[in-house]
């Protein structure tokens, strides 16, 4: 076998020609890595959100709150029920109203949705998670809100102090910013309940019922006690399966479109590869001869040549790994196809992603350095050396 240091001199005394082939490959390490954390980060953002005891009741036939309506009256019936089953605390339920409003991005002249959702006075005490971080709680019965933390500032009017409309001649002002580990609900605006329901004239409806048990085992329960009764007509979900399905589209649309990027520039980058070591085994004919006629057989010869090209590879992708870390500070915003409101998350590398990321690599060198490999295997001795 040819000693891995021949190859490590190969690689450090080319310089020019392995930087080149290494950054090609760090490219499609850091787009494929990029597209995944990506998806990982928006799956994460609604993930966040879902407690494993909570659940979510709905109108049957809707697949989102934006669709779901509830009458008002029903709360009361579906709290007894999660009481029935075993509630964790007082409040058992909430009601909620939710809503998509127009309003005007800044740094740009476009216009996008934003989610606006009416929460009754004990929001708090029912999601004791999430925090003012900045300025004040609004009073309820006012035209008062509180903006997330992740939308805060992307769109005119949503900072403390700030007014805009919820509908025509329907001003709120913004009087405080809250925080929610960074869950999808950072995304929205919070009003008092009644003042959304009156902008939109949706008075004595909720869109969905928010139950919090005391054990996620008895969520089952919950929803068989629910959904028996016909008259009221309504579904329940676990709060995990409601957020899996409300970012399943969107983060699949992302990893397909990441992959699709990723694949190409990796054909690019392995026909980079393929020529950046067939010129290396052209330049390398008396070296390969002169093994030959040392004794090394075409196996260790192949071998050694695509061990220099995985290599190669490998660290080029290791480069592009690492790099793709430094997208962990960066948060973008995107449609939820659900709501089609904008949902501001960021990159969320994993473990499994960089391995993943590392493997594309040094499989793109497996392919990329075959050819050459096989080429340099094939040269005779005796003409390498007349050569």
């Amino acid at each position: 076998m040819i000693p891995v240091k021949y190859n490590y001199r190969n690689l450090v005394v080319r310089k020019a020609t392995t930087i080149a082939a290494a950054f090609g490959l760090a490219l499609v390490v850091f787009v494929f890595a990029a597209a995944q954390m990506l998806s990982n980060g928006l799956t994460k953002a609604y993930g966040r959100s879902a407690s494993p005891e909570s659940a979510i009741v709905l109108r049957k036939g809707s697949d989102n709150e934006l669709s779901s309506g509830i009458e008002e009256t029903q709360v009361n019936l579906v709290v007894a029920q999660a009481k029935q089953v075993g509630a964790a605390r007082e409040p058992a339920a909430i009601g909620e109203v939710l809503a998509v409003i127009l309003l005007d991005k800044v740094g740009t002249t476009g216009l996008s949705n934003v989610t606006v959702r009416g929460v009754p006075e004990n929001v708090y005490e029912f999601r004791p998670t999430v925090k003012i971080v900045d300025g004040r709680a609004a009073k309820p019965g006012t035209d008062e809100v509180v903006v997330g933390e992740a939308i805060r500032g992307r769109f005119h009017g949503l900072d403390i102090g700030q007014k805009f409309e919820l509908k025509k001649n329907r001003a709120v002002t913004v009087v405080g910013v809250f925080s929610d580990g960074g869950t999808s609900f950072e995304s929205e605006v919070w009003s008092d309940i009644h003042t959304l329901r009156t902008a939109f004239g949706r008075e004595g409806y909720v869109s969905s019922i928010r139950v919090r048990l005391d054990a996620a085992a008895k969520l089952d329960a919950f929803k068989a006690l629910v959904e028996s009764n016909r008259q009221l007509g309504l579904m329940v979900m676990g709060e995990r399966e409601f957020y899996a399905k409300q970012s399943e589209m969107t983060a699949d649309f992302l990893t397909v479109l990441g992959t699709i990027i990723a694949l190409l520039f990796s054909i690019g980058a392995m026909i980079g590869a393929t020529i950046t070591m067939n010129a290396q085994v052209a330049n390398r004919q008396r070296e390969i001869g002169t093994l030959r006629a040392l004794g090394f057989s075409k196996t260790s010869i192949l071998l050694s040549f695509l061990l220099e090209s995985i290599v190669l590879a490998i660290l080029g992708g290791g480069v592009g790994a690492l790099a793709s870390l430094a997208l962990k500070f960066v948060h973008i915003t995107l449609l939820n196809s659900a709501t089609f409101a904008e949902v501001v998350f960021g990159f969320e590398p994993t473990p499994a992603i960089l391995v993943r990321a590392i493997v594309l690599a040094g499989g793109m060198g497996v392919i990329g350095g075959f050819l050459p490999a096989i080429r340099a295997a094939r040269v005779s001795p005796i003409e390498a050396m007349r050569a």
